[in-house]
């Protein structure tokens, strides 16, 4: 069994500025830049033969290369517990296109569709224990955050163990956008 998502990769430069939100809120385990990155699609636990019909399936498509933005902070919360915090991206039609085409690839393979509607994110951090009133004050002082924009030139099939999240993740093949 193979554990796999596609995304977009953070450039290093971007990994460093987003690392330096790190600290100050008690229960968070911080993601390692290294990982860091903007999902576009889970795809979950999938046999091998499945995987590879993924990966043929992904290297069809055709997208100019475009740019994207980090602004803004978010928290996401299973009602009123948070579990992670992420630092917005902001959706642009190619993001929002590029993801739709991952989606309907996966769907055409049998696989079932994305239940949650798309929020493009990097999530900086998992939460175990951390407080909304923790989370509430460490938003007040860090929600006018602007990151870098930079280009996106390529997507990636990434896998991963599973785990409580937020890495190792080992890129398995690399889909470059067409000029």
């Amino acid at each position: 069994m193979a554990r796999l998502f596609t995304a977009l990769e953070i450039p290093a430069a971007a990994g460093f500025h987003l690392s330096l939100l790190k600290g100050g809120l008690p229960g968070a385990r911080w993601i390692d830049p290294a990982n860091y990155h903007v999902t576009l699609r889970f795809i979950g636990d999938i046999d091998h033969r499945t995987a590879d019909e993924v990966a043929a399936a992904l290297d069809r498509i055709y997208r100019p290369p475009f740019e994207i933005s980090l602004r803004g902070l978010h928290c996401f919360a299973s009602g009123r517990v948070p579990h992670s915090l992420a630092v917005k991206v902001e959706p642009t039609d190619q993001l929002i296109e590029l993801q739709a085409e991952h989606e309907r690839i996966i769907q055409r393979l049998g696989l079932p569709a994305e239940g949650r509607r798309y929020i493009p994110h990097v999530t900086l951090a998992r939460f175990k224990g951390t407080t909304s009133t923790d989370v509430a004050r460490w938003l007040s002082e860090h929600g006018d955050f602007v990151g870098p924009r930079f280009p996106v030139d390529r997507f990636v099939l990434y896998s991963s163990r599973a785990s409580v999240g937020g890495g190792p993740y080992l890129v398995e093949e690399a889909y470059p956008l067409a000029a």
